[in-house]
């Protein structure tokens, strides 16, 4: 899925540079509203997180989720729902230093904002949250239905520099008896410096808060991104290495984050 990824990135970075002249005069709102979260059209997005290295585990265990996520906004853009569906690889040596990999559906989720702040330089929704118990494999899964909310902001401070936040909690409410409960929130914090012709730097990096088994992941991002609006569909095609610089428990301490967005605008 990674290899994917990184190929349509290519793809599309090549594409925009074709198409780069005769969109020129669209291409800073296009830019500025590709990575809005709460953006009044429909969106998907492909996303993948590479995690070649974690904290408090053997040097051979890595992980790797690939996310596809689907964004519809109803009653004018005021309401949207975001569903989204994980396929991961968890990969642990066992006694012999054997690699046994896991690899499958994870736990679906998804969330309704209602969007009280609506305008063109800010954006502002909150709303609940659901997942469940989807996982094809116990160790992709938490084995519980859990319920909670989210919180996520986007403004846009000029044509050059947005920023924004997503906050989540949740909790396990029903599920398998025999698994553990769950209490977790995420931080996503994200940033981005338009540089011009569609090419921006960007960072989104999810601080990751595991209340229940007191562990954290606390990373710093970097990347870099192409947006190009190709007709009435925006490409934004991205990569960010993350590092995270405060941790506990077995958690991402390298990762690197890769995805193409595409928002469809109305004709």
């Amino acid at each position: 899925m990674k290899k994917t990824l990184l190929t349509l990135c290519i793809m599309i970075l090549s594409l925009g540079m074709s198409y780069a002249q005769e969109e020129q005069k669209e291409a800073a709102p296009s830019a500025a509203q590709a990575n809005n979260p709460l953006a009044n059209m429909t969106a998907l997005n492909f996303h993948n997180y590479y995690m070649p290295k974690l904290t408090d585990a053997p040097d051979d265990a890595y992980l790797n989720t690939s996310w596809v996520r689907f964004a519809k906004p109803f009653s004018s853009g005021k309401l949207l729902l975001r569903v989204s569906a994980p396929l991961s690889t968890v990969a642990m040596p066992d006694g012999t230093g054997i690699v046994n990999a896991e690899n499958g559906l994870g736990d679906i989720n998804a969330f309704m904002s209602y969007n009280f702040i609506s305008k063109a330089n800010a954006t502002v929704g909150v709303g609940p949250m659901i997942s469940a118990p989807t996982a094809s494999e116990d160790a992709l899964g938490t084995g519980k239905w859990q319920a909670g909310f989210a919180i996520v902001a986007f403004v846009v401070k000029s044509p050059q520099f947005q920023l924004g936040g997503l906050i989540t909690w949740q909790t396990s409410i029903a599920g398998d008896d025999d698994r553990a409960d769950t209490n977790n929130s995420a931080i996503q914090p994200f940033y981005f410096w338009q540089l011009g012709k569609g090419l921006y730097l960007r960072g989104a990096p999810i601080w990751y808060f595991d209340f229940e088994n007191e562990s954290y992941a606390v990373p710093m991002a970097l990347g870099i991104g192409k947006v190009v609006k190709v007709g009435n569909t925006v490409f934004n095609c991205f990569i960010e290495p993350q590092y995270s610089m405060l941790h506990k428990g077995t958690q991402p301490q390298l990762q690197v984050f890769t995805g193409i967005n595409l928002q469809f605008i109305k004709p």
